[in-house]
């Protein structure tokens, strides 16, 4: 997903490192709950049914994933401008 949205448009190019220094941290990362990956990434917003909010590019770009705590994995469920995060209509079913 990460990869389809910097290459869907030339004005999101600006995206592909700071996404894959992401991408590569979060693989490494091992959360064991929405507390530890706040301590550790303060930018992070957690929201509820264990979503969790990544700014990227100073806010630029959202990325929202879907964090299995018990198995250490996220799910990405969303990557956008925070414009298209904006308009989500219902962010707690993404």
């Amino acid at each position: 997903m990460l990869r389809i949205f910097w290459e869907s448009n030339p004005k999101y190019h600006d995206a592909k490192k700071q996404m894959t220094e992401w991408y590569n941290y979060c693989a490494n990362a091992q959360w064991n709950s929405p507390h530890e990956l706040k301590n550790d990434l303060r930018n992070a917003s957690i929201l509820k049914n264990n979503r969790v909010v990544f700014n990227i590019c100073g806010n630029k770009y959202r990325i929202i994933v879907l964090t299995d705590y018990a198995r250490h994995g996220l799910l990405i469920r969303f990557v956008g401008t925070h414009k298209q995060y904006d308009e989500i209509n219902d962010i707690d079913n993404i």
